[in-house]
């Protein structure tokens, strides 16, 4: 069975912690438990101040066979920001600002930035599924077709991969980052960080029909939009089918002082280890039906 781990963020102290209370040692280096495995969410990088720990723990573990992994955005990012632009002089396919060469020029990732690319971008198992964001079928298959057999990630993919407007482009934006949809002209709302925002981030797990613009939104708490959504969002929807393998994701930044699945079948297993929150596990035992109770965290305070 498996513990699936959420976004590290470079907070390794945290990691350890969490491997411990769910009963991983260390045994030659490497972490591992005698019945169980470790799936980690990605985004393993950037933000926390420990990047060098965390994926010295994290790689092993994969490589070893002693855990599975998909990248996170972050992951990408890195692959990216690392990958010289093929038309424009001197320019990279992420851009050199001051925020990006503060997270991605590490000297301790550039060992790590080949291995990056050899990690899938979703897990289909017996029983589960895993994917960083959003798991959505078109999406999936358009990745798969440019990178069949999850071989490593090539230039071209790349340069595809971070076209604005590509087919890759989209899908990839989808699986690693979620759905957005577009807030009726002249509304917005202001997030977490008090950035002005004219997109919301969906529930693209659930119906839409019958839905506000703040029911919608994976962080209602931040939106005061009541309208009903467009119909142009309620027919671009593909809500996760109730009866389809549980699926496990990251990357949202929830926040509680308690884990809860998102629905029956899904659960988001980031609760923003780097802004505060707590590093987050879900302890998966072959249920069909997901439980509050299987969350499992460290570095807060279990209330």
């Amino acid at each position: 069975m498996y513990d699936l781990i959420g976004d590290i963020h470079g907070h390794a102290d945290e990691l350890v912690k969490l491997l411990k209370v769910l009963g991983y040692q260390k045994t030659q280096s490497v972490y591992e438990h005698p019945e169980r495995k470790v799936i980690f969410l990605g985004d393993f990088i950037d933000r926390g101040p420990q990047i060098r720990k965390v994926l010295k723990i994290v790689r092993p573990m994969i490589e070893e066979g002693k855990a599975l992994g998909v990248m996170g955005n972050h992951e990408l990012n890195a692959l990216a920001f690392h990958t010289e632009h093929r038309t424009r002089a001197d320019a990279y396919l992420r851009s050199r600002s001051n925020k990006n060469i503060l997270q991605l020029t590490d000297k301790h990732l550039s060992d790590a930035i080949n291995w990056f690319g050899t990690l899938p971008m979703w897990l289909d198992l017996d029983g589960l599924r895993v994917i960083h964001a959003c798991w959505d079928d078109k999406a999936i298959a358009t990745i798969k077709s440019a990178r069949p057999n999850d071989e490593e990630i090539t230039t071209e993919f790349l340069h595809s991969a971070c076209r604005k407007g590509n087919t890759l482009f989209n899908s990839v934006e989808i699986v690693l980052k979620g759905k957005e949809a577009a807030l009726p002209k002249g509304e917005f709302f202001y997030d977490k960080d008090g950035h002005t925002q004219k997109n919301i981030r969906t529930r693209w797990y659930s119906p839409p029909e019958g839905q506000t613009y703040r029911k919608y939104a994976l962080h209602s708490d931040e939106i005061a939009i009541d309208l009903p959504l467009a119909p142009s969002v309620i027919e671009a929807a593909v809500p996760y089918p109730s009866t389809a393998k549980p699926v496990f994701v990251g990357h949202y930044w929830l926040s509680a002082n308690r884990p809860q699945v998102l629905a029956d079948n899904v659960a988001c297993v980031d609760y923003s280890v780097a802004k505060g929150g707590f590093l987050c596990a879900y302890r998966w035992n072959g249920e069909q039906k997901l439980s509050n109770d299987n969350f499992v965290w460290a570095g807060k305070d279990r209330t």
